[in-house]
């Protein structure tokens, strides 16, 4: 059974910065390549980040350089390093992982998300 457990989320000042992890279970699995996206009120949710296999990341002009993906494949967990956050950071984050078992064979999972809240 495989989950993705994301933590490090909040309520934060403007100009602080959190940490979001996303961390898979399950022994048999690999990490191929990752996603963050978010989800502000009344707003569809929008791609972040990206990381493939071999570390190649991709990140959205509207957090290039205070955001940043990055992935550990030995513990298997997944992170967006968030800094001089502003309050229209404000949303529920997802992180979407491309599993790759034993056999090679590919499956995507999704988080339940987790909040973060930039407010003075």
């Amino acid at each position: 059974q495989v989950q993705l457990v994301e933590s490090g989320g909040g309520l934060v000042q403007p100009g602080g910065s959190l940490r979001l992890s996303c961390a898979v279970s399950g022994n048999t699995f690999s990490i191929d390549d990752a996603n963050w996206y978010r989800q502000a009120p009344g707003e569809q949710r929008a791609l972040l980040a990206a990381i493939i296999s071999g570390g190649a990341t991709f990140h959205v002009d509207s957090i290039k350089g205070r955001f940043t993906i990055s992935r550990d494949d030995v513990n298997k967990t997944v992170y967006l390093e968030m800094n001089n956050l502003e309050p229209e950071d404000t949303a529920v984050y997802y992180c979407d992982v491309g599993l790759l078992s034993l056999n090679g064979q590919r499956s995507t999972y999704r988080g339940r998300g987790i909040q973060v809240t930039v407010s003075s």
